[in-house]
């Protein structure tokens, strides 16, 4: 972002601490605040009528939430909550809104991250429909990674089946195969990363395009 864009910005962002679970969107309803991630990770959830959810996106620093109101709306399907602790910088909706009418490269930096997300969102797709739950693991860690820049991952059963969109026990037989592998360790409600090269391996073609285009667009 240029300083001019900074500048435009900075005087309305408050800097937050985010606790895991702290809900940033709800389903159908206004979005009253966009989130630039400073540390941490939040999870885009899809959730269906029956209550049923799948997380369907990340961001972390890279990024920021609030992808429908860059779009030109003001609310989504989707929740958006806190998944890995850390701090944010937020502002209202409105006066993001204000900014980009005043610039038209920054409207077009926030679209640019728009489409990357898009394109992570499509490539969760198809690991979920292609993907077997380790490689699906693999390249969840690897993501989660990328944005943490830790090599251990504060992460619950609970959590990893929302990610994966499937239940504990492939849950707890696809941590099991990473570690049979020792590409990981496991502790209580942790992973630890113990060879990046040899999880990106076992992830294969499903992790990789999304990370491209976003170096394409945005470095």
């Amino acid at each position: 972002m240029s300083s001019a864009d900074l500048a435009l910005v900075q005087p309305y962002l408050t800097p937050l601490a985010v606790a895991v679970r702290h809900e940033i969107e709800r389903p159908n309803r206004r979005i009253d605040a966009v989130y630039f991630m400073d540390a941490g990770i939040a999870s885009v959830v899809a959730v269906q009528p029956d209550e049923t959810q799948v997380e369907v996106g990340l961001i972390g620093p890279e990024g920021m939430t609030g992808s429908a109101v860059l779009l030109g709306g003001d609310q989504s399907p989707h929740a958006t909550y806190i998944q890995v602790a850390g701090e944010a910088q937020w502002i209202k909706a409105d006066q993001l809104r204000k900014a980009m009418r005043a610039s038209d490269s920054l409207r077009a930096l926030l679209l640019k991250y728009v489409q990357t997300f898009m394109v992570q969102t499509t490539h969760t797709a198809i690991a979920n429909a292609r993907a077997q739950i380790d490689r699906r693991l693999a390249r969840w860690i690897l993501m989660a990674h990328d944005r943490t820049g830790d090599k251990t991952l504060p992460l619950t059963h609970e959590f990893l089946a929302l990610m994966l969109g499937v239940r504990r026990p492939g849950v707890t037989e696809a941590l099991q195969s990473l570690k049979g592998q020792k590409l990981i360790e496991t502790g209580r409600n942790q992973i630890r990363v113990l060879s990046r090269n040899g999880i990106e391996k076992m992830a294969g073609a499903s992790y990789g395009v999304p990370e491209k285009e976003y170096r394409r667009l945005i470095g």
